[in-house]
């Protein structure tokens, strides 16, 4: 059962919109960041939504990491490819604006694809898989990050946790969505359970001495001082669970975030310069938008991917379990149990809240504070 206080839908939006502003990005971009962390706060991924707000984006405008003001330049274009550079501003906002584009062009030529360069962090992967598929169209997205996997039989952190994200439309209420990345464990959710004084569970990370780690602030610093890297999906650092899948998805992400758009990569994105100061993180995306419409149509399609997703949840369920379910349909009951409740905050983030409010000297009180 949730004990932790709600905080309104409407109030926390206005709330990262205001405070976005106070930070130098403009309203209107200041409006799309917001949502993109709400949404992963709707979907019930925590790791990404307001627990990220301060430490990511905030405290990365202030170091300088982050320009709050998005100079989105366009420097290849076709009529169904962009390639733009996002000049160190919101990933959130350059990826919004790339996306629109390929949807439009999408629903010109059948498909259209993109990459941008020298951005920031882009929130929730699944936020622009699923612009696509509200507009009935397959979305799928990468990104690569600061360096965070070993590869199998190593033991260096060399690649971002590089999630490889689709959305496709369904008959459905909500549609197949397979968010992850492509490590065990995305990096986002151990800081989550570090602010919450939570281990990380034993076999996520694998460390140069052999050793087992469970401890999350540990785990933090040793990623960034590279003692220990987080293993790829599959296991590490052998392959006897077969983490070399992990591993190549991941590299994929790295080389397709980095390859189409002529951007950086691996040791390059560490947010670190050489004498140890900070310096901009120079990320890269990729999109692609699929319309249906050029293929068997969007309503087979709908129906055939809603079809195989109830064969799915209806097949017989291994004893002890009373449920099977579909990508994005936790994500989506999560949604149904929240919309009517709020944002569920924790002791940290309730204190960063305040912190930014009084900071700022916004007119805010939170239900927390009663």
């Amino acid at each position: 059962m949730e004990t932790r206080p709600y905080v309104p839908w409407e109030l926390m939006n206005s709330f990262l919109v205001d405070a976005f502003v106070g930070y130098g990005v403009p309203r209107e971009d200041a409006a799309i960041c917001a949502d993109v962390l709400l949404e992963s706060d709707r979907r019930g991924i925590e790791s990404h939504g307001c627990n990220r707000f301060k430490p990511i984006y905030l405290d990365r405008i202030k170091r300088g990491t982050l320009l709050p003001t998005t100079d989105l330049e366009i420097v290849r274009e076709t009529p169904t490819t962009v390639v733009a550079d996002a000049h160190d501003g919101m990933g959130m906002v350059a990826s919004c604006r790339v996306m629109r584009m390929l949807i439009e062009k999408a629903r010109a030529n059948g498909m259209a694809g993109g990459a941008i360069r020298n951005s920031t962090h882009y929130g929730i992967a699944g936020y622009w898989a699923t612009m696509a598929s509200k507009e009935g169209m397959i979305g799928l997205t990468g990104t690569n990050a600061r360096p965070s996997i070993a590869p199998t039989f190593g033991v260096e952190n060399m690649m971002g946790t590089n999630p490889l994200t689709f959305a496709l439309p369904t008959d459905e209420e909500f549609p197949f969505c397979i968010d992850c990345a492509t490590s065990i464990v995305q990096r986002g959710k151990i800081e989550y359970w570090a602010r919450e004084g939570a281990p990380t569970p034993p076999g996520m990370v694998v460390t140069q001495d052999g050793s087992q780690v469970t401890d999350s602030e540990r785990i933090l610093r040793m990623l960034v001082d590279g003692t220990a890297a987080l293993a790829p999906l599959g296991g590490g650092p052998g392959d006897e669970m077969r983490g070399y899948k992990g591993y190549g998805y991941a590299a994929t992400v790295e080389i397709l975030s980095a390859a189409l758009a002529g951007g950086e990569f691996m040791k390059a994105l560490t947010g670190v310069a050489p004498d140890g100061s900070p310096q901009m993180y120079h990320l890269g995306h990729f999109f692609f938008v699929v319309d249906p419409d050029a293929f068997c149509g969007q309503d087979v399609f709908r129906k055939t991917a809603g079809d195989i997703c109830r064969a799915l949840r209806a097949s017989r369920r291994a004893p002890g379990y009373d449920r099977i379910y579909t990508a994005g349909e936790k994500e989506y009951l999560a949604w149904q149990e929240r919309k009517d409740k709020g944002v569920p905050v924790g002791e940290a983030v309730q204190r960063e809240l305040v912190a930014v409010r009084d900071e700022l000297g916004l007119d805010y009180r939170f239900p927390f504070e009663d």
